[in-house]
């Protein structure tokens, strides 16, 4: 096994130093959790703020909805109930307030949904770079919280929303060759 330098070794020793006989959270080998942005914090502090939500803080609901998507960006919905009660909504309006926080979250760009009756069924989460640049388009966001949110952007590498649009443009391009690019082809080979 390769020995650690620089900061994990360092974080190593302090482990051992400061906590050796407890079972630390590392995400190594572990099923059951989620990948999220290192900003992830000040994004819900962003929802919780008036000048996004008003007095209705969506935060514990985008969180939940966070924490059920499994790499693809995409949750097919459970009951309602259940996601209002993982949100921390419990009692006769847990449906409504948690629905209300929804609506919150789907007006302020962080995600899509599609209703099936007068449920949700589908939701998409928004890159979250993507719903942050939109919200400071529309003048909702402070500028404390925006430098701090830049800030924690450098610090942890995550590409800015210019530099992920430029990628996705280059992305876009590039052209992929298969059956359906040439279909002078497919029809040859019959």
């Amino acid at each position: 096994m390769a020995e650690k330098t620089g900061i994990a070794a360092r974080r190593e020793k302090l482990r051992k130093e400061y906590w050796p006989n407890e079972d630390l959270w590392t995400g190594k080998k572990e099923v059951g959790w989620f990948p999220a942005p290192r900003t992830l914090p000040l994004i819900l502090s962003l929802l919780s703020l008036k000048h996004v939500s008003q007095k209705k803080d969506p935060s514990m609901v985008y969180l939940d909805l966070m924490s059920r998507q499994r790499g693809e960006g995409i949750i097919e919905m459970g009951h309602e109930a259940d996601h209002a009660y993982a949100a921390g909504y419990e009692g006769r309006r847990a449906v409504r307030t948690w629905q209300e926080r929804m609506k919150i979250l789907e007006e302020n760009g962080f995600i899509r949904t599609v209703k099936v009756g007068n449920r949700f069924k589908f939701v998409a989460i928004v890159h979250p770079t993507a719903a942050v640049q939109l919200l400071r388009k529309s003048g909702k966001i402070p500028e404390n919280w925006w430098k701090a949110y830049i800030e924690r952007k450098i610090e942890t590498k995550e590409p800015t929303y210019e530099q992920r649009e430029k990628k996705n443009s280059i992305d876009q391009k590039v052209v992929r060759l298969g059956a359906s690019a040439r279909p002078h082809i497919a029809a040859r080979r019959k």
